[in-house]
């Protein structure tokens, strides 16, 4: 900028030199006399930077803040343990299979009986779910005395509130003591379900049963009473 105005400065001069030449002066009057003060061309190009810095300071764009991000909502992961994910998926609702206990049929609690006797356990029982049993369900052993009884499968279907006689066939053990096998029912895939049912006995200790090893009729209805009325007599 200074420089641009020195310049502007002598073309005047120059312009001047030559007008006063065209009307007749003297090589002496037509020789310019000028007189450079360094202090002042100091003092003008300070000026001209300080001018020249307000004019930038005026041009530069304004600096608007940049727009507040509004965080998003914090994500929590499954929990983990080991490195694996948990399984956080609600549980499963209950089975619609059961089973209760009605009675027993046969071989009631304690009932004595000797070593190595046959004899059949039936179980009166209840399809307590809302689901009917499935043919090939099966009746099978959970613990305790075995006493060489099979798992027990169910031919037929069994519809939801029917009553069930279930029947094992079971050999007394050569030990004595009371002994008790329980007994319980499940799917076909495995799943066991509703009460667990025993059989107890008390080998040697006592008079044997009198039930002969055979095997009670599974007819899934409730036990119909065999006892005929008594007779009525006339006195003569």
């Amino acid at each position: 900028m200074l420089k641009f105005r020195l310049i502007i400065g002598f073309q005047v001069l120059t312009i001047g030199a030559l007008l006063l030449s065209a009307c007749g002066a003297t090589p002496a009057q037509l020789t310019p006399s000028v007189t450079i003060n360094p202090d002042e061309i100091r003092t003008q190009a300070v000026g001209t930077f300080a001018a020249d810095l307000t004019l930038t300071a005026f041009a530069a764009p304004t600096n608007t803040p940049a727009a507040t991000l509004t965080p998003l909502a914090t994500f929590t992961g499954a929990p983990t343990t080991g490195g694996v994910a948990l399984n956080t998926a609600p549980a499963a609702t209950a089975s619609c299979y059961g089973l209760s206990f009605v009675s027993d049929v046969t071989i009631p609690d304690n009932t004595p009986v000797t070593p190595g006797q046959a004899f059949t356990k039936t179980w009166k029982v209840k399809n307590a779910g809302s689901c009917a049993w499935d043919a090939g369900f099966k009746f099978a052993f959970t613990g305790g005395e075995q006493m060489g009884g099979a798992t027990f499968t169910l031919p037929s279907a069994v519809a939801a509130g029917a009553v069930y006689d279930i029947s094992v066939p079971l050999t007394a053990p050569s030990k004595t003591g009371t002994l008790r096998g329980n007994w319980r029912m499940q799917t076909a895939s495995g799943q066991f379900f509703g009460d667990e049912v025993y059989v107890q006995v008390v080998v040697g200790g006592g008079t044997a049963a009198t039930n002969t090893g055979a095997a009670a009729t599974n007819t899934g209805a409730a036990a119909t009473s065999t006892t005929a009325p008594p007779t009525a007599t006339s006195t003569p």
